[in-house]
């Protein structure tokens, strides 16, 4: 179930043995890598996922609280580097895995739709209730349930995952480039989604995202080097030149549009980040001003989300990294600690949750295997803190590629699930369609993992449900009446 080196990266040759103290710490040669490949790696991630650093200001900063008060664009960019540079660079050292952290787009559109709209609730105390989610985090972490869940959840299951995330990129990918869009409310069509406007391929941008695609199977069909990080940098020089020649402008003020960044040369590129936001977070006043019973409704919330998106992000990872070894994650107990650190930094720095993120797959079909990627990678938020306009050079429809390939390379372990078995063939199913479908990894887990417990059970199979399965399937059944029994508190 585990990807191969030709699989997952253009590059097949075999990296110089070395014997200097990054080879020995991140054990690089032994996980088949090199340190060209590791920068590589960490380059293409950073790339692939530098947009949050523009569209978390914009989920998060603009949005007022019960007070009237706003995050602030450029505080929350400033921030949303920082704890993202931070915490990827721990992820790195301390777990030596080449999994980057960022702010969660689920759980701040979350906080920025349904808990900031709460009366009489402001945005400290918002990010008080993200703290205490990260902090049971921890807990779940030190006690070992965490890892425990993980290792109870069957092995079909498992790969389930790693194909619903493949999926899940490759529609992000898509949506992203806007080479797959939703139908608008006045369409008159029960249509959810069209291949681009009506049916129809129209605009530059797309046009980009198809070249960088093309160029980009191109050149991993024929096992070229860095072929993906080649692709995307074409794909960013047309782009310019694109909108230099025949300039589209963005996507908000016309269809055929570029999606959030719109490929111009930056401007004012140094500037101080303000970093005025860390520590704002009000953890003891987010539970004295909603009651107990609230607040630990909306922790559990995110607490769920949190845990299982990250959870089903490294399973994916880990497979196309090939760091499962007898079905085991490598350093997963470290993973999963600097993850929940991830949780509790984002909450204190004011810009949501960060957690694993589904974009470093991109690095590693790039050749990243080790924490060393991370460093190229964090080190590079960092700097965006101070040239952020830096960010908005490479527009999404010239990455976007990048997530379809990835997505097809992780798809291809569909056929590792065991299909004669109904009672794990329907939840594995629900699995990598629900995730795509709800954009959501924890929704396609919860989906499996509820329908498991239950397909078991009606085949008079319940012994073979492990405890633990029970434990989250039930946890995942209030999941998803939460807003029935937000209904019944009210």
């Amino acid at each position: 179930m585990s990807y191969t080196a030709s699989e997952s990266s253009t590059e097949s040759t075999a990296p110089a043995q070395g014997g200097g103290f990054l080879d020995r710490y991140f054990k690089i040669t032994e996980r088949g890598s090199s340190v060209n490949r590791e920068i590589r790696g960490g380059i293409a991630t950073f790339i692939a996922m530098s947009y949050i650093v523009v569209l978390n200001p914009l989920v998060l900063g603009l949005g007022p609280d019960a007070a009237g008060n706003t995050l602030g664009v450029d505080r929350v960019a400033a921030m949303t580097a920082l704890v993202a540079g931070v915490m990827t660079i721990l992820m790195g050292v301390v777990a030596k895995a080449p999994f980057a952290i960022a702010t969660g787009l689920g759980v701040n559109a979350f906080l920025a739709v349904t808990v900031a709209t709460t009366p009489e609730l402001t945005w400290p105390q918002v990010m008080g209730l993200v703290v205490w989610g990260g902090v049971l985090m921890f807990v779940l972490v030190l006690t070992g349930f965490r890892t425990a869940v993980f290792n109870a959840v069957p092995a079909s299951l498992k790969t389930a995952i790693v194909v619903g995330i493949g999926l899940f990129i490759a529609l992000i990918g898509f949506v992203n480039a806007g080479f797959v869009r939703r139908m608008p409310d006045d369409a008159h069509t029960t249509v959810p989604v069209s291949l681009g406007i009506g049916g129809h391929l129209i605009g530059w941008p797309t046009f980009t995202f198809v070249f960088t695609l093309l160029l980009m199977v191109a050149l991993m069909v024929r096992n070229v080097k860095g072929g993906i990080l080649i692709a995307v940098v074409a794909g960013t020089i047309l782009a310019h030149i694109l909108e230099a020649v025949v300039p589209s402008g963005s996507s908000t003020g016309s269809p055929t549009g570029w999606s959030l960044v719109v490929p111009e040369s930056p401007t004012g590129l140094l500037s101080f980040p303000d970093l005025s936001l860390f520590g704002d977070a009000h953890p003891i006043q987010a539970v004295t001003q909603l009651g107990g019973m609230t607040a630990a409704l909306l922790v559990f919330t995110i607490l769920l989300s949190i845990f299982f998106d990250a959870m089903g992000t490294m399973v994916g990872l880990s497979h196309q990294a090939g760091m499962v070894k007898d079905g085991q994650i490598e350093n997963v107990d470290r993973v999963l600690l600097v993850d929940a650190a991830g949780a509790v930094a984002g909450g204190l720095g004011s810009v949501s949750s960060n957690q694993i993120y589904v974009e470093s797959s991109t690095g590693i079909a790039e050749g990243a295997r080790t924490g060393l990627a991370n460093v190229v990678t964090g080190t590079l938020f960092l700097l965006a803190m101070f040239i952020t306009p830096l960010v908005q050079l490479v527009p999404f429809e010239a990455v976007a590629p990048a997530m379809v390939v990835v997505g097809f390379l992780m798809a291809k372990n569909v056929v590792h699930i065991d299909w004669e078995d109904w009672g794990i063939a329907v939840p594995a199913f629900l699995t990598f369609v629900v995730m795509p479908f709800t954009y959501s990894i924890a929704d396609g887990i919860g989906a499996g993992f509820v329908s498991y417990v239950f397909i078991r059970v009606v085949q008079g199979r319940a012994k073979e449900i492990h405890p633990l399965m029970w434990i989250v399937g039930l946890a995942f059944v209030v999941f998803f009446s939460v807003g029935v029994i937000e209904g019944w508190m009210a």
